[in-house]
Parts: structure tokens; sequence; C-alpha cells
């Protein structure tokens, strides 16, 4: 050490040996003050041999005092990158936060392998002191990503420090789907790449939407097209689900001897064109698809044919054309006219004009 430290540290040498043999916490809390001192004010001339000395005196200066004082320590010792590296590594182990936090958030000296160690086996707070390190690497934000909360998540992916592997981008993006601050975060990161980019905003809400369009403008026509794809695959995927489900229904219904005109004008007047439909094509004897494509056809002349072969009523037909033009917005229909070309339409022809349908699509009567 340097020759104006050596009286200095003579004194002190005599205090630890005191403190360390049958000293009381206060002298042990003291001592540990002056050796911190002693080494902060000298850190950058200090050989290895000299750090590896005071890493044994702090070990020894710990034991038995309160967790403020070994806060105190963590806090001085953190940003220093020469610090004792096993002193560092007991701080960082630590179950106190205000001990641990400081060392895994600042120290350079704690190597990764403790990092993961600690990310692995400690609480959020743990997690959230490691998450705002200057630099993570992709290892040890896996475990962040994998482990912590939404605040550890959230602020590992606002660390501009922050490698997140591909694994890890790709569970973020499904988070996203339900959190939007969180997609924020990952959509505002510079390196995010494109493919993630776009899945992401393409669930987004609205105006988190908005704030990435906006960090990144030159995306904006491949953007607006993503969007509207998915939009249409949601569309399908719902409709879809919705379809089944009012198939099965009616299906049930069918079976069980239920389904009848009033029902199928009950689904009408409210609305229901997938019951509607299933239930026309079952009263009609003919496949769900057949009834479909007749359905929405521009004119009404294919929903007269099925009820007219299903021998409904009037007014059942009325509902069901009442709906068609809600659900399409399109212009009201001569309900008059249409009353009388229907009461005027033969069953023996509505039934060849389904035969003609059935032909064109290949299909057979359902059984």
């Amino acid at each position: 050490m340097r020759s104006k430290s050596e009286k200095p540290s003579e004194n002190l040498l005599e205090e630890l040996q005191t403190a360390l043999s049958h000293g009381t916490v206060a002298r042990r809390v003291e001592a540990l003050r002056r050796v911190t001192d002693l080494f902060i004010n000298n850190a950058v001339d200090y050989s290895d041999e000299h750090v590896r000395v005071f890493d044994d005196v702090f070990q020894c200066l710990i034991e038995q005092i309160e967790a403020s004082a070994r806060a105190l320590l963590a806090n001085r010792l953190a940003p220093i990158a020469a610090a004792p590296p096993k002193i560092i590594r007991t701080l960082a182990l630590d179950e106190v936060i205000e001990v641990s936090g400081p060392v895994l958030t600042k120290s350079e000296r704690l190597d990764e392998a403790t990092l993961i160690e600690i990310a692995r086996t400690r609480g959020q707070a743990h997690l959230k002191a490691i998450s705002l390190r200057r630099v993570l690497s992709e290892a040890l934000t896996d475990v962040l990503v994998a482990r912590g909360n939404e605040d550890v998540v959230q602020s590992t992916v606002s660390n501009p420090g922050a490698r997140l592997s591909e694994g890890s981008l790709t569970d973020l993006v499904t988070r996203a789907e339900r959190d939007d601050d969180l997609a924020a975060c990952i959509g505002l990161r510079p390196d995010l790449p494109r493919h993630h980019y776009l899945k992401l905003i393409a669930k987004a809400s609205l105006s988190v939407r908005r704030k990435l369009e906006a960090a990144h403008p030159e995306l904006a026509d491949e953007v607006s097209s993503v969007v509207q794809e998915a939009t249409q695959r949601v569309r399908a995927a719902a409709m879809t689900r919705q379809t089944e489900m009012a198939r099965a229904l009616v299906r049930s219904l069918h079976e069980d001897g239920r389904l009848n005109e009033l029902q199928v004008t009950s689904f009408a007047e409210q609305g229901k064109f997938d019951e509607t439909n299933a239930g026309l094509a079952a009263l009609a004897g003919v496949t769900v698809e057949t009834a479909k494509n007749m359905m929405i056809e521009s004119r009404n002349e294919g929903v007269m044919v099925l009820a007219k072969v299903a021998g409904m009523q009037w007014t059942s037909v009325r509902a069901i054309i009442a709906m068609r033009e809600k659900l399409s917005g399109g212009s009201k229909t001569d309900m008059l006219t249409l009353r009388d070309a229907y009461e005027a339409l033969r069953s023996s022809t509505a039934q060849q004009v389904l035969r003609f349908h059935r032909m064109q699509q290949g299909t057979t009567p359902a059984a």
C-alpha cells in the first residue's frame, strides 16, 4: 500500500484484530466502515493480492452485523469495477433486497453464473434488480422472462442493454396480446426483428398500434396490410367457431324432434343467420352448404325455394327475408310482391329448382 497510508493501516490492523477477536457488533461496524474507506480511496492502486486480502477481511467483518450495515457496504462497493469478488458475491446472494439490490443492479464484478443462479432461485425483487443492469445477456434475459412477473418482464424489455433471444421474443409477443404496456415496450425496441414487429402490431390494440406506427413510419404501408390480413383471419376463425356451434345446436334439436318451422322463424327474428340456415336446411332436407349458397344469393328466390320445399308459411319466409336484408344492409324489398310470388310457387317447381342446385354443386339430398 502507499506510504502515506502506512500509519493509518497499522492502526486499522490493530482495530481489526480487536474487532474480530472479541469486539462488539458496533466495533465490527466501525472497523468495516474504516476498511471500506481505505479500500475505496485507494482501489485503483491495489494489486490482485491486496484485493484478495480486503476480500477476506470484508468476509470476516460482515458476520453477525445488521442488514443496514451490509446494505451500506453494498451501496459503496457496487459501483467499483475492481471490488473484491467474494464479498460482492456474498452481498448479491443476501436474501435482504436492500443488501443484494445495489450489487445485482450495478456491480460489474458479479459473474454471470451467479446472476443466473440468483435469477433462478430468488424472488421477484431480486429479479427486478437484475433487470436494471446496464447489460443483460440472452441467457440471463431468458430466465427473467420465464420467471419474472409483469413488472420484471416489462423492466427487462425496456432495458436497451438487454439482449432478447428468439425464444423469449416469441413468448413476449404472445404475452403482449393481453398486455398493452408490454406490447408498446416490445414494439419500441430498435432491435426487434421485423417478423416479430409485424406479428405484434397485427394483434395490438388501436392505441398501441398508433404509437408503434409513429415510431416506425417506414413500415406504415406494410403494417396496414398485415393488420387487414390479421383482422380477416380473426373474423374467419370466429365465424367458423360460431357456425359450428350453431350447426351443432340445430342438429341436436332436429335429432330430438324439436326442430320445426316455429323454431326456425324464431332464429330468423333474432338475426341468427347460422341457426336459421341450418334449420332451414334440415327442414328442406338439404345440406347446410347448399342452403347457405341459396341463402346468400342477391335475390330472394333461393330462400323461397327452400322454404317451399320445407312447407313453410309465408310469415316464416318473411321473417327470413327480413333477416337477410338487415344483415346485408340492402334495400327494402316489396313484401307484398314476394308474398304473391311465394304463394304462386308450386312445391313441385321448388323441388325441381332444388335438384338443379344440387346438380350444380354435386351434392346429394341430406339424410
